[in-house]
């Protein structure tokens, strides 16, 4: 089932982080369930608000991958169902789950957007949505932070500051 892949990649995940298996248990199951219940209508609204920001950050970006009808075969689901759960390092992935259990699911985003700028040579020189999508899914790991750090600044700079995350 693809709920319990989402599940599953997420305790992967999150096993990395925390020793004791029953906490871990418990903060996947909180996890998720904040994600399929306070953020269900905003995953669904995550991929075109993606393209709205490249648009703005990189028009070119987002013209070839349209050209190559790869923006409906983006990993989304691995992106924003499992809020990059076996894409990202845990170092990386500490940074992004802490914004989106404060409330702001939004960060996934900017985190997508700041992976397509970061790679955008590399995305470029691939033509085909395929190409596109399978380097995507399979992302070097060694500059993550700096991807998150750049995505959590990006992220700031189009939704401000909450009063919570300062």
């Amino acid at each position: 089932e693809p709920e319990d892949e989402v599940f599953l990649a997420i305790a992967k995940a999150m096993e990395e982080m925390v020793e004791d298996p029953i906490e871990c248990y418990w903060l996947v199951s909180c996890f998720v369930n904040q994600l399929n219940s306070k953020h269900k209508d905003s995953l669904q609204q995550l991929p075109k608000i993606l393209e709205q920001y490249l648009n703005i950050e990189d028009n070119r970006l987002l013209m070839h991958l349209k050209a190559c009808a790869a923006m409906s075969k983006l990993p989304y689901d691995l992106w924003f169902k499992k809020c990059f759960a076996g894409c990202l390092p845990e170092s990386s992935l500490q940074r992004v789950w802490d914004k989106v259990i404060s409330g702001s699911c939004k960060i996934l985003v900017f985190v997508a957007v700041e992976i397509l700028l970061t790679f955008k040579m590399k995305i470029i020189a691939l033509n085909t949505a395929e190409k596109i999508t399978q380097f995507l899914e399979n992302i070097p790991q060694d500059n993550t932070d700096a991807i998150v750090s750049k995505a959590v600044d990006l992220w700031r700079t189009h939704c401000g500051t909450p009063a919570h995350s300062v």
